[in-house]
């Protein structure tokens, strides 16, 4: 990978935290998106294809993606549902976007884990086999440590807190409730 890609998807990921964690500092009470499972799932599988790639081990992730296919097609589903109704128009090159940044930012770590990188992840293959239903694999994408670009919150509005004001007659202060409804 060269420096100018790595710089560029860094600045990208650095953007995406800031945007997201102000959007969530901002927005109030935060949760998992409703799609946090499918972007688990689609974690693990960029983290297999990583790990395919880099570690010669494309048969493996072959009978991964053959063996749990209805599972990462249904997941997928829900992703373009996700970034369709976040994104609107901009929901395929979003998508996009996504799954270029989360490739390159597992490719980085595994660079920077040097040859140890294949000793740690081809075992990922093995535990995978084990699976054996598609509750089994979304149970085991949340439970291991996959790298993501950003966090993909669902969030509410906040109630506005009780506003203040002055009448120039009187001087006197007068609390206003306003509630937000969503």
């Amino acid at each position: 990978m060269s420096m100018s890609i790595w710089r560029a998807g860094a600045a990208a990921l650095a953007l995406a935290g800031l945007v997201t964690g102000g959007q969530a500092w901002a927005a109030g009470p935060c949760s998992p998106s409703p799609a946090h499972e499918a972007f688990d799932v689609q974690g693990l599988k960029s983290e297999l294809m990583v790990t395919a790639l880099s570690c010669g081990a494309q048969d493996k992730y072959n009978n991964f993606v053959m063996k749990f296919r209805t599972k990462l097609a249904s997941e997928e589903h829900v992703l373009n549902g996700y970034f369709s109704s976040t994104y609107g128009r901009n929901a395929q090159r979003q998508h996009d976007d996504y799954i270029t940044q989360l490739a390159n930012v597992q490719s980085e770590r595994g660079l920077k884990s040097g040859t140890a990188f294949c000793q740690q992840r081809l075992s990922m293959f093995d535990e995978v086999t084990e699976l054996e239903t598609a509750a089994d694999l979304s149970s085991y994408a949340q439970a291991k440590d996959i790298l993501q670009p950003a966090s993909y919150l669902t969030c509410t509005a906040p109630n506005r807190p009780a506003a203040t004001s002055r009448t120039r007659s009187t001087g006197r202060t007068t609390t206003t409730r306003r509630t937000v409804r969503s």
